[in-house]
C-alpha cells in the first residue's frame, strides 16, 4: 500500500502557477466562446507550460505539475459561463457584469461542481472503461516529460510550438485589424425565387478548434450548415418571397427561424445524450456506494484512493445552497417579482440540487466518453434554462405584465448560470482525476486543487466579459454594432426563456427541428453500428444554429488533422507528432484569442472598433485576395514548422 512519503503534490507555488495559466487560457476561452460558440480544452498545453516553467526552477515532479495543470484547467473551463451570462444583456436587464455578483455565480455553482463531481469518481473514473481521451493525453504528456532526457528536449519543443503558433494567429488579426488583410468573406445571392449566402471568417483560431475537436465532429458540423444554408435557408426564403434586398431577407430567416431548427436539434441531442448515460450512471454509482460501505467498515485506503471525506462535500453542498438563495433574493429585489419571491426561491434552490446532480453525472460521463472540448455543455445548458422557465411558470403562469415578464426572464437566465457553472466545472473535474489517477495523484489534493481553478477563474471572467461588452457589445443586445460579438449559446438561451415565459416560442420551428434531430440520431446509430465514421447529433446542431463564417473552417481545420495524423503515425515517436500538432493548433487559438482581447481594450479606450485601421473601404477586395493568400500561406507554414519540428533533433 502507498504511504505519503512527502512527495511535493499541492504546493503554493504550483497553486500560484496555475493562477498564472489561469489568466492566460481563461481570457482566451471567453473570447473564443463569445465569437464563435465553442472553448477548448486547455489541460494539455497548461501541462506542457508548467513543466517547462517549473523545470527553471527545479525540484519539480509530475505530480506538483498534475496540479498545475488541474488548476488551470478547471478554470480555463469555468469560462463556458459565457454561454449563459450575457444573454443577462441581451434581454436588457444588465448594462455591464457587475463584478462581485458575476464572481460569486461563477464560484459557488463551480465549487458545487466540485463537491457533485466527488461522489462520481469511483462511478466513473476508477470504475468504468470510458476513454476519457484528453485525460489521458494529459497524462501521456507528464510522464513523458518527467520521464526521460528526451522528455525535456519535448517538451521544450511543445513550448517554442505554442509560441510559434500563437505569434502568427495574432500577427494575422492584428493585419485584420488593421484592414490590411480580410478578417471575413461573406456573399449572399439569389438562387432562382430563393436566396441564401456564403462566408467564412478568416480566423486561424477556427483552424485550430477544428484539428483539436477532430474529423467527426468537423464533418457532422459540416453537415449541420450545408443543412442550414444549402437547405432550409433557401427553402424559408423562397417561401417568404426574396424581394429586391436579400442581404436582409437571408439574415433575418436565419437569425429568426433556421437557428430555432438548429435548438430544435441542440434540444433532442442532448435529451438522447441523458438518455443514453443513465444506466452507465446509475450503476457506477450503486459500486461507489458499496465501496463508502466497505470503507465505513475500517478498510484503509491507498491514497490514491483518498477522496474529500463525503461528510464534508455534504456539508459544503448545504452550505453553499445559503449564499445561493442570498443571491437569487438580491437579484430578484427591487424588481416586478420581488413581493412572495421566497417560495420561488426554495424551489429554485431544489432545482439547483437536483438537476445540479444530474447534469454533473452526464457532463462528467460524456467528457469520459468523447473529452470536455467535445461534451454537449451547451445543450445541456438549453434543457437547463427550459427548466427553469417552466418552473416560473408554473409559479407565476402567463400573461404578467411586461415589467414581471422581463424580471423572470432574466430570473431564469441567472439561475441558468449558476446551474451552468456546475455543468462546466463537472465536465472538467473527471477528466483531470482520470489525469490524476495515471500518474498517481492524490484525489483528494486534485479536488482541493480544482476549487482553487474555480476560483481563479471566477476573479479573471467578469472583467474579460465586461471588457468585451464595452468593445464590441453582443449581437442582439440593445445597442450592438456589426461587429458585435455572436455569442450564440447565449443569444439561443435567452430567446428561449423568453420564449417559453413570454408565451409566444416558436415551437413549431423546434418542433421540425426535435424531428430532424431524431432523424440525425437514427443515422448517428446506424453508423455507430456499422463503425462507420460518427455523426455527433449535437454537433450537427451546432452546425445549422451557427453562422456559416463562424463554422465553415472547422471542418477545414479536422480535415488538416486528419492527414496530418496520418502523417504522424508513419513517424518514429507518433504521439510526439500528433501531440506537436495539438500545440500548433492550441497557438492558433490562443494567440489570436489573447489577441482579441488586448484589441478590445484599444476599442475601448478609442471609442471606434476600427482604431488601428491604416486604409479604408476602398482595399476591401485587395484585402480579401491578400488575406486569403496570407491566411493559407501562414497555415502551411505552421504545419510544415510542426513536421520540421518532429524530425530534427
Amino acid at each position: 500500500m502507498q504511504k505519503d512519503q512527502g512527495v511535493r503534490e499541492l504546493t503554493v507555488r504550483g497553486v500560484i502557477l496555475g493562477g498564472a495559466i489561469t489568466l492566460l487560457f481563461t481570457a482566451a476561452n471567453v473570447y473564443l466562446g463569445l465569437k464563435v460558440g465553442l472553448t477548448f480544452a486547455t489541460s494539455i498545453p497548461a501541462a506542457v507550460i508548467s513543466m517547462a516553467l517549473l523545470r527553471l526552477v527545479g525540484n519539480s515532479n509530475i505530480l506538483e505539475n498534475n496540479i498545475v495543470q488541474t488548476i488551470a484547467s478547471a478554470a480555463g473551463t469555468l469560462s463556458a459561463i459565457i454561454f449563459v451570462l450575457p444573454g443577462l444583456i441581451m434581454v436588457g436587464w444588465w448594462q455591464g457584469f457587475p463584478y462581485w455578483t458575476t464572481v460569486a455565480v461563477c464560484a459557488i455553482g463551480g465549487t458545487l461542481g466540485v463537491m457533485f463531481s466527488v461522489p462520481l469518481r469511483r462511478a466513473l473514473v476508477t470504475g468504468s472503461d470510458l476513454p476519457y481521451p484528453e485525460g489521458v493525453a494529459a497524462a501521456e504528456v507528464l510522464k513523458v516529460g518527467f520521464g526521460s532526457a528526451e522528455g525535456k528536449a519535448e517538451n521544450a519543443k511543445g513550448l517554442r510550438m505554442i509560441i510559434v503558433g500563437s505569434l502568427i494567429s495574432a500577427g494575422y488579426a492584428l493585419l485584420g485589424a488593421m484592414r490590411l488583410a480580410a478578417s471575413e468573406v461573406a456573399k449572399n445571392f439569389k438562387i432562382g425565387s430563393a436566396a441564401t449566402g456564403a462566408s467564412t471568417s478568416l480566423s486561424m483560431a477556427l483552424i485550430g478548434v477544428g484539428h483539436l475537436v477532430g474529423l467527426s465532429v468537423g464533418i457532422a458540423m459540416l453537415v449541420g450548415m450545408l443543412i442550414s444554408w444549402v437547405g432550409l435557408v433557401p427553402l424559408l426564403t423562397a417561401m417568404h418571397g426574396v424581394g429586391d434586398n436579400v442581404d436582409k431577407i437571408v439574415n433575418t430567416t436565419f437569425r429568426t427561424e433556421v437557428r430555432f431548427i438548429g435548438a430544435g436539434v441542440i434540444g433532442v441531442a442532448a435529451l438522447w445524450s441523458l438518455f443514453r448515460i443513465m444506466g452507465p450512471i446509475t450503476k457506477g454509482i450503486r459500486a461507489a456506494m458499496a465501496a463508502s460501505k466497505a470503507r465505513s467498515a475500517g478498510t484503509e485506503l491507498e491514497l490514491t484512493e483518498r477522496d474529500l471525506p463525503i461528510g464534508l462535500v455534504g456539508g459544503v453542498i448545504l452550505a453553499l445552497l445559503v449564499p445561493i438563495a442570498a443571491l437569487l433574493w438580491y437579484f430578484s429585489s427591487g424588481t416586478a417579482i420581488a413581493p412572495g419571491i421566497w417560495p420561488v426561491i426554495l424551489g429554485t434552490l431544489v432545482f439547483v440540487v437536483v438537476v445540479g446532480a444530474i447534469i454533473a453525472s452526464v457532463c462528467g460521463y460524456m467528457a469520459g466518453l468523447i473529452g470536455a472540448s467535445n461534451s454537449p455543455v451547451s445543450g445541456v445548458g438549453i434543457l437547463s434554462v427550459i427548466g427553469a422557465a417552466v418552473l416560473l411558470v408554473l409559479f407565476y403562469g402567463h400573461g404578467g405584465s411586461p415589467e414581471q415578464t422581463k424580471a423572470l426572464v432574466a430570473y431564469a437566465l441567472f439561475t441558468t448560470g449558476i446551474v451552468f457553472s456546475i455543468a462546466t466545472i463537472a465536465n472538467d473535474n473527471l477528466q483531470d482525476l482520470k489525469t490524476g489517477q495515471l500518474v498517481g495523484a492524490t484525489p483528494w489534493r486534485q479536488q482541493v486543487a480544482l476549487v482553487y481553478g474555480v476560483i481563479f477563474g471566477s476573479l479573471v471572467i467578469p472583467p474579460v466579459l465586461d471588457l468585451l461588452n464595452k468593445a464590441f457589445g453582443f449581437a442582439g443586445a440593445p445597442g450592438a454594432g456589426e461587429h458585435a460579438l455572436a455569442a450564440p449559446q447565449a443569444a439561443l438561451i435567452s430567446a428561449l426563456a423568453k420564449g417559453v415565459l413570454g408565451g409566444d416560442i416558436s415551437w413549431n420551428l423546434i418542433g421540425w427541428g426535435a424531428l430532424l434531430g431524431v432523424g440525425t440520431i437514427i443515422l448517428d446509430e446506424v453508423l455507430r453500428k456499422t463503425g462507420k465514421m460518427r455523426l455527433p447529433p449535437l454537433c450537427v446542431g451546432m452546425g445549422i444554429y451557427l453562422p456559416m463564417a463562424l463554422t465553415l473552417l472547422i471542418p477545414v481545420g479536422a480535415v488538416i488533422s486528419h492527414y496530418y495524423d496520418k502523417w504522424a503515425d508513419g513517424q518514429k515517436n507518433p504521439e510526439f507528432a500528433k501531440r506537436m500538432g495539438v500545440l500548433a493548433a492550441t497557438g492558433l487559438i490562443v494567440g489570436e484569442s489573447l489577441f482579441g482581447v488586448a484589441f478590445a481594450g484599444v476599442v475601448a479606450v478609442a471609442g471606434t472598433d476600427t482604431p488601428l485601421a491604416v486604409v479604408g473601404d476602398s482595399f476591401e477586395k485587395p484585402g480579401i485576395i491578400i488575406g486569403i493568400l496570407l491566411f493559407a500561406g501562414a497555415i502551411a507554414a505552421l504545419y510544415r514548422y510542426s513536421r520540421r519540428s518532429c524530425q530534427t533533433g
